[in-house]
């Protein structure tokens, strides 16, 4: 069977965001390891999946792309990346829960760019690298896992010419802040396609993008497989095809603090 769905891009985080808590290796390490779920929107749905709740996702990330700028969330309203050791929330800042890491444990932190060859890379306004800089050399040092969410949304030619263009000190002019790119070499990408192959066990092509009416940044994917496994993946997404976009400014009670 076949079936063609559209997933705008809050129902394409929620999807991903459920295929990444599903992954055996995060629920190993939620049962007796570490993870630390990094800032980002698509992380905010993954903190939902994996703890059973709503937070804020427009402000679980520093670095966003809003109003048609580069910049960052009001630092008083942010929300802090949330660290699980053996499936509870701990108070213990990131950097530090990081310091323990061991092969098991796992880091999580989505992209702003993904390649055809399947190239991740992370936009970057903080000199030093940002998370991303203080993190991954460490996780890949230690042979702990490192899992990249990112929608196809997000397909661009070359991520390595991308980031070997930018820099913080390398643009003259820029909507918002200056920004560099760091490209991850080794890590678990997962976007829509093998959240569809780990949740429903389907063959998933990204066949076409973008859409207006408020199916903008929309991404078109064809499902094959088994009867019951494609009408399983279709009926999911019906559930999540109206996602609330993110928003700097939702209604607040729509949302609950962990």
């Amino acid at each position: 069977m076949k079936a063609l769905v559209v997933l705008k891009p809050s129902a394409s985080k929620r999807l991903i965001g459920r295929a990444v808590a599903e992954m055996t290796e995060v629920r190993q390490a939620y049962k007796q390891g570490r993870i630390i779920i990094a800032g980002g929107t698509t992380n905010a749905f993954i903190v939902d999946e994996l703890l059973d709740t709503n937070i804020h996702k427009g402000y679980y990330t520093a670095g966003i792309v809003s109003d048609g700028k580069l910049t960052v969330t009001d630092e008083d309203k942010r929300l802090k990346p949330i660290s699980l050791v053996n499936g509870q929330p701990v108070d213990q800042p990131w950097n530090e829960i990081l310091n323990d890491f061991t092969k098991g444990d796992l880091f999580i932190k989505g992209a702003n760019a993904i390649d055809v060859d399947g190239n991740v890379g992370v936009i970057v306004a903080d000199r030093r690298g940002g998370t991303i800089g203080l993190a991954y050399g460490t996780v890949i040092a230690r042979g702990a896992t490192f899992i990249c969410p990112v929608s196809i949304g997000k397909l661009v030619p070359d991520v390595f010419a991308g980031a070997a263009g930018l820099g913080t000190d390398a643009v003259d002019l820029v909507m918002g802040m200056p920004v560099g790119m760091i490209p991850l070499s080794i890590a678990t990408v997962i976007t829509e396609i093998e959240a569809f192959d780990l949740l429903f066990g389907v063959m998933a092509m990204h066949v076409a993008s973008a859409g207006s009416n408020g199916s903008e940044g929309a991404v078109v994917v064809l499902l094959e497989g088994d009867d019951e496994q494609v009408r399983q993946a279709y009926d999911y997404v019906e559930t999540i095809q109206f996602e609330p976009n993110i928003t700097l400014d939702p209604d607040k009670d729509s949302y609950k603090a962990l």
